[in-house]
């Protein structure tokens, strides 16, 4: 931990990983000397620990590296909203895929958040789970259309949504700002934390071999077996899962051409007293998600905090991994806070941190193997991985052992490849600038700027 001050002199408390987790009493040694295994997978994350428990209920014998501890990327540092979400948004989705695609892609999504939850039911993790749904929220006129829009179209695809007009909101006693919206009942939110590890523990006692503070630094995927090296030991294996998401690019140097990682800021307050909650109301605790292209999002935690974050995201030239520790967008949020929430004008952010999420050009996920067979990648969650990735480890699994998969044969596409830098950096960021430009006259309008 450490930190950076306000424009008041006080401390902005920033942790370099998560608030959610710190390195397990029972941290697995690194890879040393040569190992041989019927599958190797790269990333502790909820994509690797899900495939490593499908592949060993199939009796397969499962190494897993992780250059960390496990959870200690995305999957231990995200907000922890589970919902039913693809893209960038329902109309973006129809307007690329057309609407039968959109429709299988939303009957995914409700499958990936079924799936989460009988994860945490089957291996007995308990992760702060509240069922309590997410609302899609205008934070001004200019939201309206685009949310209505979003509600039709949901209901022509079979999704069951609803849109919440402004006394509606009222009665669910939502705080203010958050003036209508899209709700969407299934799903929720949870501590990331609690649910990687969780199934960290699930993957150790079911006899998945794990090696952490393990850096891949080579996969020979020509060879036979493959052969992945780390800085202490080589595994040779059959097959290989890359499970590392928005750490592919910088850390394998591999897909740079279909995955980017963008840096998230998030953040907490400090624990709410009784009559903030009062003066709040918020009484369902939905997940809340403002219809921003660059989107905010807030939520209460089981310990009774505000957690918010996103809409300030940053990429680094070469797909390299973004410095967190960014005091001016601590500013930033510090005074958004403010006006999302006057209920409580002396509410404070306590702590910060972040982490990078994998985004693809086309923003939905990646589940693939090479023209072997000896190699699957699984990631690209742009944002919603709670649910996706938990999906995708056993859809991994499934093309290992060479099962049917309807999810797999639903994501398979073609993707417009990123250009090579400097090409990559004017790319990302002019579509960052892109999403920011609609943005800012919102936040003009409501004098947030």
């Amino acid at each position: 931990m450490n930190s950076s001050n306000n424009d008041e002199g006080q401390p902005f408390n920033y942790n370099d990983a998560s608030v959610w987790l710190s390195s397990p009493a029972d941290l697995r040694p690194p890879l040393t000397g040569e190992v041989r295994a019927d599958v190797v997978i790269i990333g502790g994350g909820y994509t690797g620990l899900n495939a490593a428990l499908a592949l060993r209920e199939a009796g397969v014998n499962v190494v897993l590296l992780e250059m960390g501890f496990c959870g200690s990327g995305a999957s231990g540092r995200n907000s922890g909203h589970l919902a039913p979400s693809m893209g960038k948004d329902l109309p973006s989705l129809v307007r690329h895929v057309g609407k039968a695609r959109a429709a299988e892609f939303m009957r995914f999504n409700d499958r990936s958040v079924r799936n989460a939850e009988e994860t945490f039911k089957k291996y007995g993790i308990d992760c702060d789970y509240e069922p309590a749904g997410n609302i899609t929220c205008g934070v001004h006129d200019r939201h309206r259309a685009p949310l209505l829009k979003t509600a039709e179209l949901a209901e022509s695809l079979g999704v069951e949504v609803s849109f919440l007009n402004a006394s509606e909101m009222r009665e669910r006693r939502l705080p203010e700002a958050f003036s209508f919206g899209v709700l969407d009942k299934r799903g929720g939110h949870l501590n990331p934390g609690k649910y990687v590890l969780g199934l960290r523990r699930a993957a150790l006692d079911a006899g998945v071999q794990i090696y952490e503070n393990t850096a891949v630094t080579h996969i020979d995927e020509a060879a036979s077996p493959v052969q992945v090296t780390a800085d202490g030991g080589v595994v040779r294996a059959d097959k290989v899962i890359v499970a590392s998401n928005g750490y592919t690019p910088a850390t394998l140097g591999r897909l740079k051409s279909k995955i980017f990682p963008i840096r998230v800021t998030l953040f907490r307050t400090a624990p709410l007293a009784p009559e903030q909650f009062a003066a709040l109301g918020w009484p369902g605790r939905e997940g809340l998600i403002t219809a921003h292209s660059a989107i905010e999002h807030y939520r209460l935690t089981a310990d009774g905090r505000i957690l918010g974050g996103s809409k300030y995201v940053q990429y680094r030239y070469g797909s390299r991994l973004a410095t967190g520790k960014q005091p001016a967008v601590f500013k930033k949020f510090e005074k958004l806070l403010k006006h999302r929430f006057p209920e409580l004008p002396d509410l404070q952010i306590q702590d910060f941190w972040g982490g990078w999420i994998g985004m693809t050009p086309d923003f939905l996920p990646m589940s693939f193997s090479n023209r072997r067979g000896n190699l699957s990648y699984g990631m690209g969650y742009n944002g919603h991985g709670v649910a996706h990735a938990t999906s995708n480890g056993r859809m991994l699994a499934d093309q290992v052992l060479g099962r049917p998969n309807q999810d797999v044969e639903l994501f398979k596409r073609r993707m417009l490849p990123l250009p090579p830098e400097p090409l990559r950096w004017l790319a990302v960021n002019g579509m960052k600038k892109y999403f920011e430009r609609a943005d800012q006259v919102v936040d003009a309008d409501l004098r947030l700027d």
